[in-house]
């Protein structure tokens, strides 16, 4: 959903940022690989130690290089299938790290084992959400549907997760990470089904 309404409003956003990084001569992959080091970090070293407001500081900061990479290989022209192979790829990690941190946190300092299970649910289900789609696109089909796409789950666990840092009960996370896990169940079964449709049709 915020795929639809935020992409054009960031391109334009960092539309000069990225003309900047390409006339240093800074490529676009070493942008998403610094981009992904920088979520990681931000994430395992902030989140487990209950910096959780500073962890979604420096982790949203290093998000926009997946905008930022993305701009930059199309006004260079070197969009590539290996660019947008190493573009998932890290984002799988980044993505992993987040949800991993807040696992830390809360079976740590948290000591929270419904909200650990639930934030380790969120990390499992959104690897196959991602992977449901990958796949049926390699079979020769699509899956471009769901209720959770990345954009919206990661929006929603950072800004909770900001404002957890910032003095909300930690029983808001919770849900959230229980919505979200819930809304990415729901979303894999979507995308199986869209995928099933289409193969039964093939066949």
């Amino acid at each position: 959903m915020l795929n639809r309404f935020a992409r054009a409003f960031f391109t334009r956003l960092f539309t000069p940022v990225a003309a900047l990084l390409l006339r240093l001569g800074i490529g676009a992959d070493v942008v998403t690989l610094v981009g992904t080091l920088g979520v990681a970090a931000g994430a395992l070293a902030l989140y487990p130690t209950g910096h959780l407001l500073a962890g979604t500081l420096v982790v949203t900061a290093f998000v926009f290089s997946d905008t930022v990479d993305g701009i930059m290989a199309r006004r260079s022209g070197v969009s590539s299938s290996w660019g947008a192979y190493l573009d998932s790829t890290l984002d799988r990690v980044g993505d992993a790290a987040i949800f991993g941190g807040l696992v830390l946190w809360f079976t740590g300092g948290g000591d929270d084992r419904l909200s650990a299970g639930l934030a380790l649910a969120c990390l499992i289900l959104g690897s196959v959400v991602s992977y449901a789609k990958a796949r049926a696109e390699g079979l020769g089909m699509t899956a471009n549907v769901g209720i959770a796409e990345r954009a919206d789950r990661l929006v929603a666990v950072l800004v909770t997760t900001g404002f957890v840092g910032l003095g909300l009960p930690v029983v808001v996370l919770t849900v959230v990470l229980g919505l979200l896990a819930l809304a990415s169940l729901v979303t894999v079964v979507q995308r199986m089904l869209t995928v099933r449709r289409q193969a039964l049709a093939a066949s």
